[in-house]
C-alpha cells in the first residue's frame, strides 16, 4: 500500500458514482452535480485543517439535502474524511440519505449508500495503513537515532582509553627519566670525579693515557645519558592532553579550543604555554564578566603563536600590579619571543616564540 493506492482507491469510488449517477435518468442536474464534487473534493484535498474540512463536508452535506444528484457523490466526498479523531462526523453523511428516502426519492439509493460504506472502509484502512507506516518510520528513526549514540559513545569510549593508555604511556616515560637522572647519572658523575681524581694523581704516562681515555667515555656517556633523558621528559609532556584536562575542568564559562601544532614543541614552550594558559584562566575568573572564551594554538614555519581572548569587560586591570602578568612577560621573553595584552574588546593575550631562538639557545647548552 502506498500513497498511489489511496489515489487508485478514490479514482474508482469517484469513476463508479459517475457510471451509476448518469444510468440513472430521473438524476437532475448531471454535469453541474459532477463540477460540484470535484469542486469539493478538490478543496478537500487541498486544505489539511480538520476545520475547514468539516466545513466543506457539512456544506456538501447540506447542498445534497436539497439537490438529489449530490447524494450519489457523497462516497467521494467520504475518500477525503480522514477524521479518525472524531469518526461520528460520518453520520452526517447519512443525513442526506434519510431525507430523500422520507421523500419518496429512493431510486439507487441502496447501491449508492453501498457505495458509501465501501468509501468508507476503503477510507479507514488507508488512515491505519498510513499511521502503521508512520509508526514504522519512527521505529526506524529512534533505531537510527539509537545506532548512531551507540556508535557515539563508543568513539568516545576508545578515545578515552587511547588517552588514558598514552597518559601512562608518557608517566611511564616520565619515571624512567628520573630513575636514569637518579641513579645512572648520578653514578656517572661519581666516575668522572673519580677518573678526574686517579688523572691528577697518576705517575705513569701509560695509566694516565688510560684515565684520559676512560674520562672522555664517561662524559661521552653522560652527555648521551642527559640527552636521552631530557628526551624522554619532553615527550612525557601530553600539551594537548594537559590543555584539554585543564580546559575541561574550567567552569567559569565556554572555552572554544583549537589545537594546531603538528609535531612535539620543546620542554620549554609546552612549559610556558602551559602556565601563560592557567594565569590568563584564573584572571579570567578574578577580572572578568566573560560568557565565551577561546584558546588557540598554532604553528607556523618559523614560530608558535598562542591566542587567548574573551568576551567580557575587563574590571580593575592594571598591568603594573600583579605577578601573574609579570611571569607570563618574562617567560616569552626568556624565549625570545613576543606578547601584547589588549583589553579593549574584551581580554586578548597574544604570544609569539620564534622556532629558531629556542633552538639556537638550545645549542648552547
Amino acid at each position: 500500500m502506498s500513497d498511489f493506492a489511496d489515489v487508485t482507491d478514490r479514482a474508482v469510488i469517484f469513476l463508479a458514482c459517475v457510471l451509476f449517477f448518469f444510468t440513472q435518468e430521473n438524476y437532475p442536474a448531471g454535469v453541474a452535480s459532477v463540477l460540484v464534487t470535484v469542486i469539493f473534493g478538490g478543496f478537500l484535498c487541498y486544505f489539511a485543517a480538520e476545520r475547514l474540512k468539516v466545513l466543506l463536508v457539512a456544506g456538501f452535506v447540506l447542498l445534497a439535502f436539497f439537490s438529489p444528484g449530490l447524494v450519489v457523490f457523497l462516497p467521494v466526498i467520504a475518500c477525503d474524511m480522514l477524521f479518525f479523531s472524531r469518526p461520528y462526523l460520518y453520520i452526517l453523511l447519512l443525513v442526506p440519505y434519510i431525507h430523500h428516502l422520507q421523500s419518496g426519492f429512493s431510486q439507487g439509493m441502496l447501491l449508492s449508500l453501498a457505495l458509501l460504506v465501501i468509501s468508507v472502509y476503503l477510507t479507514c484502512r488507508g488512515g491505519l495503513y498510513a499511521a502503521l507506516r508512520e509508526k514504522h518510520y519512527k521505529l526506524l528513526d529512534e533505531a537510527r537515532e539509537m545506532s548512531l549514540r551507540l556508535e557515539k559513545q563508543n568513539r568516545e569510549l576508545m578515545e578515552k582509553q587511547d588517552n588514558e593508555l598514552t597518559m601512562a604511556k608518557l608517566q611511564e616515560r616520565n619515571r624512567i627519566a628520573r630513575e636514569i637522572h637518579d641513579n645512572v647519572g648520578h653514578l656517572l658523575s661519581s666516575a668522572i670525579l673519580q677518573t678526574g681524581a686517579l688523572r691528577t694523581v697518576a705517575r705513569d704516562g701509560d695509566i694516565k693515557a688510560r684515565l684520559n681515555a676512560l674520562h672522555d667515555t664517561l662524559a661521552q656517556a653522560m652527555d648521551s645519558t642527559r640527552k636521552s633523558v631530557h628526551a624522554l621528559y619532553d615527550e612525557a609532556i601530553d600539551l594537548r592532553a594537559q590543555l584539554e584536562e585543564l580546559i575541561a575542568q574550567f567552569a567559569f564559562c565556554e572555552i572554544r579550543f583549537e589545537y594546531g601544532l603538528a609535531g612535539n614543541p620543546p620542554l620549554k614552550v609546552k612549559t610556558a604555554f602551559l602556565a601563560i594558559i592557567k594565569e590568563a584562566l584564573a584572571n579570567m575568573i578574578k577580572h572578568s564578566d566573560a560568557t565565551s572564551a577561546s584558546v588557540v594554538l598554532r604553528e607556523h614555519p618559523a614560530l608558535y603563536q598562542l591566542i587567548i581572548k574573551d568576551n567580557g569587560r575587563v574590571k580593575n586591570y592594571d598591568p603594573d600590579s600583579g605577578m601573574g602578568l609579570k611571569n607570563m612577560v618574562d617567560r616569552v621573553h626568556s624565549l625570545q619571543g613576543i606578547i601584547n595584552i589588549t583589553t579593549e574588546d574584551g581580554f586578548a593575550i597574544f604570544v609569539s616564540v620564534p622556532k629558531e631562538g629556542i633552538q639556537l639557545e638550545g645549542a648552547y647548552h
